[in-house]
């Protein structure tokens, strides 16, 4: 047998993927490509999903999830180390692509490395190179040799610098029905179809909950007043999240509380309004057809060195305002994030639960440019790298 007769191994496609949101991206990319690669063999970081999909998580997700610049700086000797062992463990694998997934203060350093070591590289999200800074976008380019994009409003900023970038859409918007099933969801939580219910999303990390929680549930506290019986609704994504939430109440919050494991897309459902954290849960509520007002307050060291530097290039840091190009809905951020002013913004979706119906078509609209088959496009731009991929013969015995 020739060498060009040997059989090859399979494919070796190395992840990593911080959080809940990376976690689920990760798992409908495996099963994509795995459809394309029966064979692949799939290692490095990711959650539960993932290894539901026939991933090998060398780490966990969770390790990764840190939020905000004064929080990472307190966990950067431990990312550092983190990041060490593990780029060395996935060269040694050798992988004939490494994908990093999010978590870009953490894969990109990775994907250059690895780059700089003869392995593709490609990054699955692009960071917003739309509202901090676009010069990072030709930095991206030096990690990675193809971003793949989950808005429109991407690729352009990355061909201005010559980066090879592909948009592929949401993978919520594909999971997402263009027409939610609102009263199955009330059914499936116990409220009534006249109920008022508030969905609460206060972050997917311990560190969020606890610097907004307790001001989104005072901004119930004060709607209760003007809501009698106000149902509330809060999923958490973990158990860590979960007990930060329980810690948040007191006898004091004048309504009522249901808190879920997960869920957070069927609460939203179930919802008249959802007041929620700037980030993924935006876009989710968005998809979800659901008014929303949108909460936000960086650590003040944080919020600091953002306003002293001017990293932010944008007026409006939620989903649903950014890909509409302009505000449909409300932000209060930083110093304008107050119970009262939450509360004034939400009552209106509360009293009249059709004051959120002019919001629907543009809702839908973006829900139609964002459901583009994602994984899918994604899985045919990593196999485009893998065709061409040399061949690595598996080792054969000796003959006897």
């Amino acid at each position: 047998m020739t060498p060009a007769d040997a059989p090859r191994r399979a494919f070796r496609i190395g992840l990593v993927a911080g959080e809940t949101s990376g976690d689920q991206l990760g798992a409908g990319l495996i099963e994509a490509l795995r459809t394309r690669f029966p064979e692949a063999e799939f290692a490095g970081i990711g959650g539960p999903l993932m290894r539901q999909a026939g991933f090998d998580a060398w780490h966990d997700a969770a390790e990764l999830a840190v939020m905000g610049l004064a929080e990472v700086l307190a966990h950067l000797p431990r990312l550092l180390a983190l990041r060490s062992v593990f780029r060395a463990r996935m060269l040694a694998w050798q992988p004939d692509v490494f994908i990093g997934i999010d978590a870009p203060d953490f894969n990109l350093p990775v994907e250059r490395w690895l780059k700089q070591r003869g392995i593709r590289t490609v990054h699955d999200v692009s960071p917003s190179v739309w509202a901090w800074r676009e010069s990072r976008a030709a930095k991206i380019g030096r990690s990675a040799d193809r971003v793949l994009c989950l808005f429109p409003m991407e690729p352009p900023i990355y061909a201005r610098h010559g980066i090879d970038a592909r948009y592929i859409g949401h993978p919520l918007a594909d999971a997402l029905p263009l027409e939610p099933d609102r009263m199955a969801a009330r059914e499936a939580l116990g409220f009534a179809p006249d109920d008022h219910v508030l969905a609460i999303l206060p972050g997917s990390r311990v560190g969020e909950i606890q610097r907004l929680g307790r001001i989104f549930f005072d901004a119930a506290s004060r709607l209760a007043r003007d809501i009698p019986k106000l149902r509330v609704v809060v999923p958490a994504a973990n158990a860590p999240c979960r007990a930060a939430i329980d810690a948040l109440r007191t006898s004091n919050d004048a309504f009522d509380v249901t808190i879920l494991d997960g869920q957070a897309q069927r609460a939203m459902i179930a919802s008249d309004a959802v007041l929620l954290a700037s980030g993924t849960a935006a876009l989710e509520a968005m998809l979800c057809k659901r008014p929303m007002v949108v909460g936000y307050r960086l650590a003040p060291l944080s919020h600091a060195i953002v306003r002293a530097f001017g990293l932010l290039k944008v007026q409006s840091v939620s989903l649903p305002n950014v890909l509409a190009g302009e505000p449909i809905v409300p932000e209060l951020l930083q110093d304008d994030c107050t119970p009262d002013k939450l509360a004034a913004a939400l009552l209106p979706f509360l009293r009249t639960p059709d004051a959120g119906a002019m919001l629907q078509p543009t809702f839908r609209a973006l829900h139609l440019a964002l459901r583009r088959d994602a994984s899918a496009r994604a899985a045919d731009a990593i196999a485009e790298l893998l065709d061409d991929v040399p061949a690595v013969a598996v080792a054969q015995a000796p003959l006897a």
